[in-house]
Parts: C-alpha cells; structure tokens; sequence
C-alpha cells in the first residue's frame, strides 16, 4: 500500500499542485484548514503530514500539534511564506521533521517525505527490537532436552516459516506464550511486532475494543479513538492466549477477520487490511466447547489449521533436574545472592513430583528456595508437604517420602509406593499407571519385573 501524505493549504492552487506531484508515490488527501485536518487525521492516520503555516483559524502548528499525538506518529512537514530562523526553530522543536520556505521546491518535498518515512520506519524497528529485549522471557527459556520437548521444538520450525494460522494446545504453564515468541522469532515477521493478549484477563465487555479499537464517541466513556491490538501488529505476529474465554461476539468478529484479513474498529464501517500472523492458545478442550454450543464450530476449523501440543511437565521428567538449576542460578542472579543446591535427596522427590502448575508452578518453586534458602543446601525434609505427601490430585499420581531410616532418604521404598500408588489409580491398568508417572510403558514395565509383588491383589493390567 502506499503512504499516505495529508497536505494542509489555503491556497486551493498550492494544494493542488503539491496532490499532483505526489499522488503517483503516494495516497493523497487534502484540506484547506487545520480543521478539516483534524477530521482527515482521524478518519485516515496519514503517514506524513505537509501543512502550511499561516491560514486561516488555528495555524499549521496546530495540525502539528495534532498529528504527532497519534500513533504511530507521521512525518511532519512545514511550509511558509514567511520563513525565518525562529520560526524554522519552533517547527523543528515542536516535533517537525524539516522546515521549508515557499514557493517549495518539488524535488525536495519529495526527497525529505521519503528521508522522513525512512527514517521513522527505522525508529519503529529499534522500538520493537527493544521491547523484544526487554522481555523476561526468551529463547533461553527453553531448558530441557527430553523427546518430548524436542518433538514440540521441530513442530514450531516446520511451521514458523508458513503464514499459517497455529493453535497452542496444553495445560496451563507448559509455555504456550514462549512457544508463541519462537514461532514468531524464527518467521519471516521476527523484525516486526510480537503483541500478546491475555483474553481471559480482559473482561468480555472491553475484549473487542481492546482487539479490534473503537472511534471516538462508539461508546459511554470512549473519549478518543484508540487503536486494538490487531491493527498494532500489523507486520509482525499478534499472539491470543486463553482463546476459549472469548464471548459469541468476539468470535464473530475473529472469524471475520481470518475470512478478510481486515478489521473494523467499534463504531466505524471502514475496514482495514491487515498483515499479521495469528497465534492462539488454550487449555480447554475446544472441541468439547463446540458441542456444547459455547464456541463457533467453523472457527475452531479456522483457528487450528495448524494444532501444536504443548507437553505438560509430568512428559518430561528428564528435564526437570535442568530446569531446576537453570531457574536457581537465574533467580540467584536477579537478587544477588548465593545460590542454592539440591541434596540428591531432595532432587529425587522433585524429580518424582508431577508438577501440576507445570513450568510455571516449578519456577515458582525455585523463586522461593532462591530467596529463603539462598546459599544453602536443601534436603528433601526442607521441602514443603505437597511434594512428599502420598495424596492424589485430578489424576495425577504425586510422591510419597516415606519415613527415613537413620535420617537417610529410602529411594527404593518411594519408587515402590509410587508405582504402587499408580496402579491403584489406573485400576492395575499399566499403561495408565504409566501416564500418571510421566514414564514410559516399557520402564514402567522392568520396573515390576524387578519388584512383582506390587501387582499381587491388582486387577488384570493392559
């Protein structure tokens, strides 16, 4: 599309003139005065302003007083018949890409609107690089190299580099939003922006302004225009967690902007293309939604044209050690203090906890050892009652530290009450058991060769 240039003149000859040098570069609009101006301003956010200084009514520093209060801002030329230093000065420190003097020179209009455009384009891009920077989260974060872990990270390069749309599926802290972040990282759009949007956060009555923006006067209370999110991620990647939480009206808005590409803000008709790739993520069962008539069937279809599954913590045990210690010496080095270690006690009951709150609970975790325990060494008896106490919560099988001998920790005997727990949850069914475990069928399996008395009393297994 081509930028948009508003020229603001008295002189219809003056206005004229300058339409027809620059229309054939770029979409022109014009007034007359900086009243009109400010109508233009807001029904089309120009991307570079020309505007004369001496007219009738408020005077061209007005229209640039104006225009660089939107977002984002436009380049901002001056032109004026009565040109000096001081005036040139008040332009420049108002906000004013250049100054001119009439009658202007074509060729230079020209050579400063593109300069202009150029240079602000590149202030977009070092913005959005450092609010990338300042992130917490990063492609560090991702610690670990179970199977599990690895099958999730080839899914995310195979479908980085298409345009298509990604549905994040998995339990609450598995990492869905820095799934997001790489997918955008390793796209085509990583020079753009990477908007996130908890949807669940918003409540349902302000969700569809803040996505989509609304006018001035669309509703009580919308005092000025404001710009949604969509339009603000227009180039990059536009991220919606806890997509099921939508309302019917959201969801018909979506729909019709996967359908369009375009959107409309709340009180206007107009609609605006958009190129942004979308991301959405949840950790209900959609599908089941759809059959209970709580979410729109032809957008599930539209939202998952490419489903990734994100593996709970309770998968991928053999990262868990890791990301103990990545998250130790993190935290130890945010708040300066020593850090913290693991008796192999205590790793062992960690290792062995499912981790209902998944990476998000685990962090926590160390967050909190980090601080209250800094310098130390933690034993498994330092540790809180939920991760030793044998108790089964929403399926999941959780450790057990049974009584020590001596003060020594019995590995043997919580593996046994473990497994033993396991079975009796599945119903003797291994397979389950194994589930509950986050191990494989085949361990599980060597694991009651090596003690067969746990299945003495159990129901026939799978």
């Amino acid at each position: 599309m081509k930028p948009t240039v508003l020229i603001v003149d008295d002189e219809k000859h003056t206005r004229d003139g300058l339409r027809a040098a620059l229309e054939d570069k770029y979409e022109t609009f014009v007034a007359k005065d900086a009243a009109e101006a400010a109508r233009l301003m807001q029904d089309v956010p120009p991307d570079a302003v020309l505007t004369d200084l001496r007219m009738a009514g408020e005077d061209g520093m007005a229209v640039i007083d104006r225009a660089l209060k939107l977002s984002p801002q436009p380049v901002c030329l001056m032109m004026t018949a009565y040109g000096d230093v001081e005036t040139a000065v008040q332009a420049m420190s108002r906000g004013a890409y250049w100054f001119m003097q009439k009658p202007v020179d074509l060729r230079q209009v020209e050579l400063l609107l593109e300069r202009g455009l150029k240079a602000r384009a590149t202030e977009k891009e070092v913005t959005v690089l450092k609010t990338r920077l300042d992130r917490k989260f990063s492609l560090g974060e991702v610690v670990g190299s179970s199977a599990a872990l690895q099958h999730s990270i080839e899914q995310v390069r195979s479908v980085a580099t298409s345009n298509a749309t990604v549905l994040l599926l998995g339990e609450t802290g598995t990492g869905k939003e820095l799934f997001a972040q790489m997918i955008h990282q390793a796209s085509n759009r990583a020079k753009g922006p990477f908007m996130a949007v908890h949807c669940a956060a918003i409540p349902a009555n302000l969700l569809e302004s803040e996505l989509f923006g609304h006018e001035k006067g669309s509703f009580t209370g919308a005092t000025e225009r404001r710009v949604g999110r969509f339009e603000s991620a227009d180039g990059g990647t536009l991220f919606l967690d806890e997509i099921g939480e939508i309302d019917a009206t959201t969801q018909i808005k979506l729909l019709r902007f996967l359908e369009t590409r375009s959107v409309e803000r709340l009180g206007s008709h107009k609609p605006i293309a958009l190129d942004l790739r979308l991301v959405c993520a949840t950790n209900r069962d959609l599908l089941q939604m759809v059959k209970e008539g709580k979410f729109r069937e032809d957008l599930y279809y539209r939202l998952s044209v490419v489903p990734l599954r994100m593996p709970p913590l309770r998968e991928r045990t053999d990262d868990i050690p890791l990301l103990l210690a990545h998250y130790l010496k993190r935290f130890a080095a945010e708040n300066n203090l020593a850090e913290v270690r693991f008796a192999a006690d205590a790793l062992a009951v960690l290792a062995r906890y499912p981790w209902p709150g998944n990476i998000r609970e685990l962090r926590n975790t160390c967050e909190n050892l980090a601080v209250l325990r800094a310098g130390k060494v933690v034993g498994a008896v330092d540790l809180e009652a939920r991760y030793t106490q044998p108790t089964s919560l929403g399926g999941s099988v959780r450790p057990v530290l049974p009584a020590a001998t001596g003060g020594m920790f019995d590995k043997e005997q919580n593996e046994k009450e473990l497994l033993k727990q396991a079975l009796a949850s599945a119903a003797g069914n291994r397979t389950k058991a194994a589930e509950l475990l986050g191990i494989s069928r085949r361990t599980l399996h060597r694991k009651l060769l090596q003690w067969p008395e746990l299945e003495v009393g159990q129901p026939p297994h799978a």
